[in-house]
């Protein structure tokens, strides 16, 4: 059974990227305040909006639960090439610091959008700055994995070398102003990615099983 689903565990980057891109999309279409809202104003959107941010959070943390067990089914797959151990454990640990920062961030606006009628304007403003500029360890995170990742999939010669050279280009282009493409280019990665490792992960499984001797010719030979 447990083999049966890690047949399967490719596609928890479909799953990453699809509760990414609707709790990202609430954000957007809600329009929440930036770091430079006052706390009143803070509170007064959050009153009006509790609902959709709670489930814009909710979608945002689970989404990044899921890339770590994406990152988990991608190190399993590049295990399969030799060289590449550390090279995997680090798209895991990329992956992990990736999603402290960014749950970190959806913490913020779950407590925003449960308590905003209990906080006094300053502590709604800070934690309003914490969730939209506290975003160093997402960054590093995202850094990490995509260069750990890119790296690994250019040097294991299973995947095509584009998608690893657009992992390294997402760990690039976070560090600048367009640092919002980066996690929708990670989307698109994830979703390709799954795709191609549930593949291939399938066509290794049926060539090995077609190699694999009957039990009529082991006891004939």
């Amino acid at each position: 059974m447990l083999r049966g689903l890690s047949r399967w565990a490719p596609f928890t980057g479909v799953v990453s990227a699809v509760l990414g891109v609707a709790g990202g999309a609430i954000e957007i279409i809600t329009n929440a305040p930036g770091s430079d809202a006052s706390g009143k104003e803070v509170i007064a959107f959050y009153a009006a909006h509790a609902g959709p941010q709670e489930a814009a959070a909710a979608l945002l943390g689970l989404a990044f639960v899921f890339l770590i067990f994406f990152a988990g089914s991608l190190r399993a797959y590049l295990l399969q090439t030799s060289r590449l151990e550390a090279l995997g454990a680090v798209v895991l640990a990329g992956a992990v610091l990736e999603t402290a920062g960014q749950t970190l961030g959806a913490g913020s606006v779950w407590a925003l959008a449960r308590d905003s009628a209990h906080l006094d304007p300053a502590a709604a403003q800070g934690l309003n700055v914490l969730g939209s500029d506290a975003i160093v360890t997402n960054t590093a995170g995202l850094i990490v994995f995509g260069i750990a990742a890119g790296l690994a999939i250019l040097s294991s010669g299973r995947l095509p070398s584009w998608l690893g050279w657009m992992a390294i280009a997402m760990a690039v282009v976070v560090v600048t102003p367009a640092e919002a493409l980066s996690f929708i280019a990670l989307a698109i990665w994830m979703v390709i990615l799954s795709i191609l490792m549930w593949r291939r992960s399938g066509e290794s499984a049926e060539h090995h099983a077609g190699n694999v001797p009957s039990h009529g010719e082991i006891a004939g030979g």
